[in-house]
């Protein structure tokens, strides 16, 4: 039903009983009607909402702007939308069948969501373990895919590029008086699905359910945020209905203008706000970081490694070794991506603290890994190396006394190198290939482990199969998405384990909250890492599950 709100004079003394509303007068039919409402409660009520039809003059007299994605749709546009949506259901995802079934549970969620937040978070509560994947890893990433089709509500806020000048009177549009947790995302390099634009909301919506049930934190007092530069997607530029800016993203100082803009503002209305910054991509992650560390409370888990220190702490122990022989160990990256170079980063500090913090231990660190990108080897010969990864590239009169040279592909690496761990963060499915699982045969270590981390489930470097399979029953396995175990015959499984952030995330966060920390170091990440390790291993050993990685 169409109406036409306008806003009446703001400045009436009106009578004691309505004194401290903003009033305005709608059209129904030829019957006008009193609006006591604005912003979200005029979204969350289904009589009133046009949700994305709103135009902007109607956005700014009812308080919507940045409640809604930038694009303005017409009531037609909006029935064509849902018409996809509806035929989408009769094909199968692009994932396989079985993303449909996730979907679906997706979408019923979603719609308890929309009717009952406290049954909502109830339910996420009670069945973390099977509900986690559905409204985070892996049926996220086909959510945000897919996510403007499936947008029914606003869930959050949307900054965009078009706010400029606006992000601080935006902020007092969100009704929350106090916000404790904030999780942002451009779009930009979400999972390993490259730019979504304005779709990647799912991601920080994802993150905030999982801080309300993993941390305990108020569902009023966390907010999912997407700040929209644009998209260099050329299939979203060209997608009549997409929800984001149809333009190229902003890069250079226009973009840190928007992100400068947008902190001030968040910051301005909530000082003690904790900002978690969210898949953005390598050319931005760890320039942002430094740029806002030391004067907001914020972190970039993709960035500073976390889960990756986890995983490769508990692969030591898994390997029946003790912590100290870490910094011995021989680590093949592939991927050279913000996670991939934030792992390195993260791995090799925490090398050098238990080789003794100095310069000598740092440069002995970066020794043990060696990172291989869709180039081959990184090394300081690398043509045109950019200034984020020349730390990271090996001295190629180092990796020549190997036989190896820039360059070289994953497979010779593998063979010449006989890592202790081979770890995925390169968003390339399949790239473990039966060539490279074969030649890990060669590692020094009795129980090689292998990091598939890319998400989803698609882009994993390899599957439990592939590796089980060619390597047998020793090996160590965790990956970035859930797998389930592998039978192996004679009633012998290879286990399956997920290292993802979100066994970290939610209590970095909930920690920094309670301790009232006003900077979130990367001393504090790399603490929360070997806490992980003794969690897990105490809740495996009470469950009684079978050692493996996942005792550690």
């Amino acid at each position: 039903m169409a109406f036409f709100p306008y806003r009446l004079a703001r400045r009436v003394c009106w009578p004691a009983a309505t004194r401290g509303w903003r009033m305005f007068a709608t059209t129904v039919a030829s019957r006008p009607i009193i609006v006591h409402k604005l912003g979200l409660d005029i979204l969350k009520d289904p009589w009133f909402n046009k949700g994305t039809a709103f135009p902007i003059t109607e956005r700014d007299r009812l308080d919507l702007r940045g409640l809604l994605p930038p694009i303005v749709l017409t009531a037609q546009q909006q029935i064509d939308r849902f018409m996809v949506d509806l035929n989408r259901s009769q094909v199968n995802a692009r994932d396989g069948p079985s993303d449909n079934i996730s979907l679906a549970k997706w979408r019923v969620l979603n719609r308890l969501h929309d009717r009952n937040g406290t049954m909502y978070y109830k339910v996420l509560i009670d069945y973390i373990e099977e509900l986690a994947p559905i409204v985070y890893t892996p049926t996220v990433g086909l959510v945000c895919q897919n996510y403007s089709g499936l947008f029914r509500r606003p869930r959050g806020m949307y900054f965009s590029a078009a706010d400029r000048g606006e992000m601080m009177s935006m902020v007092y549009n969100w009704p929350a008086e106090q916000v404790d947790m904030i999780v942002i995302t451009d779009g930009s390099r979400i999972l390993g699905l490259g730019d979504l634009g304005v779709q990647g909301i799912g991601i920080p919506i994802g993150k905030v359910d999982l801080y309300v049930a993993a941390a305990g934190i108020h569902p009023q007092r966390v907010l999912p945020i997407m700040i929209d530069v644009g998209t260099n997607n050329e299939r979203l530029l060209k997608d009549p209905l997409y929800l984001g800016l149809q333009q190229r993203r902003l890069d250079g100082e226009e973009y840190l203008a928007v992100l400068d803009e947008f902190m001030e503002a968040v910051f301005t209305r909530w000082p003690t706000v904790i900002v978690q910054f969210e898949d953005f991509q390598s050319k931005w992650a760890l320039k942002l970081l430094q740029r806002y560390r030391n004067t907001y409370r914020m972190f970039n888990d993709d960035v500073q490694g976390t889960v990756a220190i986890a995983g490769l702490l508990g692969a030591v122990r898994a390997q029946g070794r003790t912590m100290i022989d870490f910094p011995r160990q021989k680590i093949v990256v592939a991927g050279a991506g913000s996670a991939g170079l934030g792992v390195v980063n993260a791995a090799r500090k925490t090398m050098a603290k238990m080789l003794g913090d100095n310069e000598s231990a740092f440069e002995s660190a970066g020794r043990q890994f060696w990172v291989v990108d869709a180039e081959g080897l990184i090394t300081d010969e690398r043509p045109g190396i950019d200034t984020e990864t020349l730390p990271f590239a090996r001295k190629a009169k180092e990796v020549g006394l190997l036989g190896l040279r820039e360059g070289s592909s994953l497979i010779e690496v593998v063979k010449k190198v006989k890592p202790d761990v081979l770890l995925g963060l390169s968003a390339v499915g399949g790239l473990f290939s039966k060539e490279v699982l074969e030649a890990l045969k060669d590692s020094t270590s009795v129980r090689p482990a292998i990091f598939p981390m890319s998400n989803p489930t698609k882009n994993a470097e390899c599957t439990p199969e592939d590796a089980f399979s060619i390597l047998g029953e020793q090996i160590l396995f965790a990956s970035g998405s859930p797998f389930k175990a592998v039978d192996l015959g004679n009633g012998k499984f290879g286990h399956c384990n997920q290292a993802n952030a979100m066994y970290l995330f939610p209590g970095i966060g909930l920690g920094t909250l309670l301790s009232g920390a006003r900077v979130i170091s990367d001393g504090m990440l790399q603490a929360a890492a070997p806490c992980c390790i003794y969690e897990r291993r105490g809740r495996s050993r009470r469950n009684n599950i079978s050692p493996n990685f996942q005792d550690t």
